[in-house]
């Protein structure tokens, strides 16, 4: 069985959208300490995905929702119709890689529903008010992936 390494060692397809691939890079450039809207911008962080339909890396700069050692992916895609390309990603590869600051480390993701949902949601919306209005704007229901710390083995 290939190791968690394997998994991100492929080759890196950066995001085809503009700002999406400027954060990320600024971001690395900085060695994590880059925000979203330099200079005073919100806090990111970097999420690694494997492709659903390629198979190579993607790079997706989320906003830094994080409680517990847990972090919280919201797909809300500034309120358009349709789920960032990451979703997929995700659901198809449910193991990531996170960067937040200089620390990277591997994570799984799972969706959230029901009640955890409704709490995650609820702590992002404190963080991140504007995911009220992105969620306003559109009629799709907005994933929720919450990313844990994968167990050693």
């Amino acid at each position: 069985m290939p190791g968690v390494s394997d998994h991100f060692e492929r080759e890196y397809a950066p995001s085809p959208t503009d700002w999406v691939r400027e954060a990320v890079e600024t971001f690395e450039a900085s060695g994590g300490e880059a925000n979203l809207n330099e200079p005073g911008g919100a806090p990111i962080v970097v999420v690694t995905t494997v492709g659903a339909k390629t198979g190579k890396i993607r790079k997706s700069p989320l906003m830094r929702i994080e409680q517990g050692g847990k972090y919280l992916a919201v797909a809300s895609n500034g309120g358009r119709r349709a789920n960032p390309g990451w979703v997929a990603n995700i659901r198809a590869h449910p193991t990531v890689e996170l960067q937040d600051g200089a620390v990277k480390k591997t994570y799984v993701a799972r969706e959230l529903d029901g009640q955890e949902r409704r709490e995650w949601w609820e702590y992002a919306v404190a963080i991140w008010p504007t995911y009220v209005q992105w969620q306003n704007k559109t009629d799709r229901h907005i994933p929720l992936f919450l990313l844990e710390a994968e167990a050693s083995s």
